[in-house]
């Protein structure tokens, strides 16, 4: 969103950042281009140039805000939950009704092969199985079993924002939750002996 022209108040990264995530969630990487930014906040190339040295000093900015955000400060405040299915359950009501979040992912995604991209997109993606592995172990699920309903969770997360992308509308709040129940599901009892 343009900021008022006649508003007096200096631009700092942070803005810059911002703006970068809102152009990377509508355009994916192509669209954190210098000029594009500084129109969406109403700004000039040289106030982009006071806190940028270049393009891909911006892009890694926005990943790594991306990173913090959208990864690890979710983690952290769903430590805070003492049963890890109140984990799974706020991990996945943030992560499934975080539409800006999921058009970030999206274009993440599509720019994999980026050498901007691709190790914070691998580390993002570890961090994410890994904290779901370990949800789903405190569970009570076995490792194996832990590490199976992670990989299912995570892949239905991404794949509902690219259908999402391809039918609008096909996927509605209520259907997901209905069908996101069964990964909330605890472990069945061991079988008798």
């Amino acid at each position: 969103m343009p900021r008022d022209q006649g508003a007096t108040r200096r631009l700092g990264r942070g803005d810059w950042v911002d703006a970068a995530l809102e152009a990377l969630a509508a355009g994916g990487v192509a669209a954190l281009a210098v000029e594009p930014v500084a129109v969406r906040l109403g700004a000039t190339k040289g106030s982009f140039y006071w806190h940028f040295a270049n393009r891909a000093e911006l892009v890694t900015a926005a990943l790594a805000e991306w990173e913090q955000r959208y990864t690890e400060r979710i983690i952290a405040e769903l430590a805070e939950l003492p049963d890890p299915v109140d984990r799974l359950r706020g991990l996945f009501r943030r992560a499934f009704g975080g539409a800006l979040t999921g058009a970030i992912d999206a274009a993440v995604l599509a720019d994999a092969a980026s050498p901007l991209v691709a190790p914070v997109l691998d580390r993002v993606t570890r961090r994410r199985l890994g904290y779901l592995r370990e949800t789903y172990a405190a569970m009570g699920l076995p490792p194996d079993q832990a590490a199976s309903r992670a990989l299912l969770a995570y892949t239905t997360y991404l794949g509902l924002f690219s259908l999402r992308r391809a039918a609008p509308g096909v996927v509605t709040d209520e259907g997901l939750v209905s069908a996101l129940e069964p990964l909330l599901a605890p472990p069945p009892p061991p079988p008798p002996r």
